[in-house]
C-alpha cells in the first residue's frame, strides 16, 4: 500500500554490544503489548548499490540472530531484493541497525525481475518475507498487478514464491481460483491482495491473506461499518494446498480523508502466528490529509470461525461465523507519530523472559516518510 504525506528519519551510530537472548518462544496468550523503543533509518540510505526503502515485510532468524526484510520497490529504483540485518537492542531500546548484506529475488530462469517499463505483465510487488527453518529457505508474497482501464489491461496474478538465502527461484504456490486476477470485477483488488505471511511453529501449515477484500465479498472499508470481510488463507506446507480460508471483519476507514472523496484505506498489511487458532493482525487505516497512519493489534481468534473454501461469495453467501478478534494495542494512544507499518515479527527475548515484536513501517521511497522500527514487550 502507498500513501502520501509522512516524515523524515535519522539514524544513531551503530554496533553495541547487546545482552539478549536470541531465543523465541510464541506465547500462547498475549494480554498486552508494551511500547519500547523506535529507531528509524536514514532516508535513501545506500547499501551495496541498492536504495534502502519500502520495507514492508521482516522477519527474524533466531539461531543467527539475523534479521530478513524485503522490499517493495517493484524493480523501479533496484531489483526487487531482500536485504540481511542486525538490530541491536540494548536496556530495552534499539540501539542500531547494521546491514550485513542484499540479494535479489530472482525468476524461474535465474535473472532479475523485470520493472514495469520492461515487462509489466512480470514486474513483482513484493510485500513480506519469512524464512521456513525446517528447510532453510525463504517464502515471499508478491501482489501481482491488476490494471483494467480503455489504454491498457494488464493482469499479473500474485504469487508465494519459495527461494534460497540467495534469492535463487524454487518453487511456487499453486493458488485457489478467488486470488487470481481477472478483467471483471472478480478477484481481488488492485494492491490489496497478498501482504501478510506467517509459518505455524512447526512449519507444517502457512498462513497468507488479503489485504482487502475480493470483489465478491464486499466493498473495501469505509468510515462507516460494512462488512468489509477479508480473507485468511491456510496452506499446507508439504503440498503446497490451500486448506482452509476465514472471513475477519475489518474495521471502518479511522478517520474521513480530507477532502472526502479522496483516497483511504483500512486493511490488513501483515499477521503472526501464534498459535493453532489464533494469529496477531495488523489493521492499518490511512486516510489523504492525515500524515499518521492508525495502527490497531488485534488477536484473532479462528477456534470457532468457519471453512469458507467453498464460499464463492461473502455477499451472497452469509451463513458463516468469523474469526472473533481482540484488540490489544490501538498506537494512537502511544501518542507519537506512528507511520505506514507493514511487517511485524517476534523478535529476541527479554531479560525477564517476555517476548518482543518489532514492527516495521515502509516509507515508499518518499522523503516526507518514515522507515520506522518499533519495538515492543510481549506481556503473556
Amino acid at each position: 500500500m502507498q500513501k502520501t504525506f509522512i516524515y523524515h528519519c535519522i539514524l544513531l551510530p551503530l554496533i553495541v554490544f547487546t545482552c539478549y537472548s536470541k531465543g523465541i518462544t510464541q506465547n500462547k496468550t498475549i494480554s498486552k503489548l508494551k511500547f519500547l523503543s523506535e529507531r528509524d533509518i536514514p532516508y535513501n540510505q545506500s547499501f551495496k548499490n541498492t536504495i534502502i526503502g519500502g520495507l514492508s515485510g521482516i522477519d527474524y532468524d533466531k539461531k543467527n540472530n539475523l534479521y530478513y526484510l524485503i522490499s517493495d520497490d517493484r524493480s523501479a529504483i533496484n531489483p526487487a531484493r531482500f536485504y540481511t540485518a542486525q538490530i541491536f537492542i540494548h536496556k530495552n531500546s534499539i540501539d542500531s541497525i547494521v546491514f550485513i548484506d542484499v540479494q535479489n529475488m530472482l525468476q524461474n530462469n535465474g535473472t532479475v525481475y523485470p520493472n514495469s517499463k520492461q515487462n509489466p505483465f512480470h514486474t513483482p510487488d513484493p510485500e513480506d518475507i519469512r524464512l521456513n527453518n525446517a528447510n532453510n529457505t525463504l517464502y515471499w508474497t508478491s501482489e501481482g498487478e491488476r490494471i483494467v482501464n480503455k489504454k491498457d489491461t494488464i493482469l499479473e496474478n500474485p504469487a508465494i514464491t519459495i527461494i534460497s538465502k540467495q534469492g535463487k527461484y524454487l518453487d511456487t504456490f499453486p493458488l485457489p481460483h478467488n486470488l487470481l486476477m481477472q478483467a471483471t470485477e472478480n478477484g481481488p483488488r488492485q494492491n490489496g491482495v497478498l501482504e501478510g505471511l506467517t509459518f505455524s511453529t512447526n512449519y507444517k501449515t502457512l498462513w497468507i491473506n488479503v489485504e482487502e477484500p475480493l470483489y465478491e465479498d464486499g466493498p473495501r472499508a469505509n468510515i462507516q461499518p460494512n462488512n468489509a470481510f477479508i480473507r485468511l488463507y491456510k496452506f499446507d506446507v508439504k503440498t503446497k494446498k490451500n486448506i482452509a480460508q476465514y472471513a475477519y471483519l475489518l474495521d471502518p476507514v479511522a478517520h474521513a480523508a480530507i477532502p472526502e472523496n479522496a483516497f483511504k484505506i483500512n486493511g490488513i498489511p501483515d499477521i503472526l502466528f501464534i498459535n493453532n487458532h489464533q494469529l496477531l493482525v495488523i489493521e492499518r487505516s490511512f486516510s489523504t490529509g492525515i500524515a499518521a497512519c492508525t495502527i490497531k493489534i488485534y488477536m484473532a481468534n479462528l477456534s470457532n470461525a468457519t471453512n469458507i473454501i467453498d464460499h464463492k461469495s461473502l455477499k451472497k453467501d452469509t451463513h458463516f461465523t468469523a474469526a472473533t478478534k481482540k484488540l490489544l494495542l490501538n498506537m494512537d494512544d502511544l501518542k507519537m507519530y506512528i507511520d505506514n507499518i507493514e511487517g511485524v515479527t517476534f523478535g529476541p527475548t527479554l531479560p525477564n523472559g517476555h517476548n518482543t515484536l518489532l514492527f516495521i513501517a515502509d516509507n515508499n521511497f518518499n522523503p516526507l516518510e518514515k522507515t520506522q522500527l518499533l519495538l515492543f514487550e510481549v506481556i503473556p
